[in-house]
């Protein structure tokens, strides 16, 4: 069966200023927080949005009947960059037998008894289901390495390995490379977004959770606390995407200032990336062609 089109040509998006797969270095300083818009309205942009939604909603329910691939989304970002909202948007009207959805917290008294990719391992997604990643094993080599205390003071590692905190973060990147190059070997395909919201904007989405009373829930002052390490998350930022940045598990450096441009951003590449993969109807097997004639008379009666 043909595989239908989007409704929408994201042929000029140009989608590939964003991706880094390793062939190039990134820069987070060269990095946009905010380009064009690429809709004329709001009334447009939910018009792009619904056909991107709608054809990757097709292409899962191939990926689902075929169970052959799977493709795992990480969501990296600074706090209150929008990253609830846009899987919220990318996934509203996908049929939820095909996805799978994770948000990864502080780690437990379990999961700290284990290694930090054994939580990780467990909610990987099925072959034929797409996983979503809110925080992900990356808070290992981001959150950790700007506050190296947690190395020695609650992740329960042997002193001799923490002396020295920065070998402890190469050896993750390699560890990191090394567990993306299993999953895609496995036929998990790896797409990671790191949404890129400026130090001002964020400002401005942390104040306002303060003035509206209904959003007060998503309010923690540990954001503000944070906020005190800009300059070092950054810098963790550029080092973690140059090294784990690879053909089979590339980085979306998402211009995340505008809400609607965002969205309409990771919807595009998460649908290139569905389109890029050797996905299609299972065919029936021949069992079943064969009796096709003799099935459908037992069905008439």
């Amino acid at each position: 069966m043909a595989k239908k089109k989007s409704n929408t040509d994201t042929s000029a998006w140009a989608l590939s200023d964003y991706l880094y797969d390793g062939s190039q270095p990134f820069s987070i300083s060269n990095a946009p927080n905010q380009v064009e818009p690429l809709y004329d309205s709001k009334k447009d942009y939910k018009q792009k949005l619904a056909s991107m939604v709608n054809r990757i909603d097709d292409l899962l329910e191939i990926m689902y009947a075929q169970n052959r691939y799977g493709l795992l989304l990480v969501f990296q970002a600074m706090d209150a960059a929008g990253k609830d909202g846009t899987i919220r948007r990318l996934l509203t009207g996908v049929n939820p037998a095909t996805v799978q959805v994770y948000s990864f917290k502080k780690p437990s008294d379990e999961e700290l008894d284990h290694g930090y990719l054994w939580r990780i391992i467990q909610r990987m997604p099925e072959r034929g289901r797409l996983g979503v990643f809110n925080r992900s094993y990356y808070e290992e080599v981001l959150v950790v390495r700007v506050h190296p205390e947690i190395l020695t003071e609650y992740q329960q590692l042997p002193a001799e390995l923490t002396t020295d905190p920065e070998a402890v973060f190469e050896s993750r990147f390699d560890q990191i490379r090394n567990f993306e190059q299993y999953a895609t070997g496995n036929g998990i395909r790896v797409l990671k977004f790191f949404l890129n919201v400026s130090e001002e904007e964020q400002r401005q989405r942390l104040t306002a959770r303060l003035d509206d009373p209904d959003k007060h829930w998503k309010f923690s002052t540990a954001d503000v606390e944070e906020r005190e390490h800009w300059p070092a998350y950054m810098s963790a930022f550029e080092d973690c995407i140059n090294a784990t940045a690879s053909d089979h598990a590339p980085w979306v450096a998402i211009p995340a200032d505008d809400k609607l441009n965002m969205r309409l951003l990771v919807a595009a590449a998460t649908l290139a990336e569905l389109e890029s993969m050797n996905i299609d109807w299972p065919t029936a097997d021949k069992k079943l062609l064969q009796n096709l004639d003799s099935i459908r008379k037992r069905l008439s009666k």
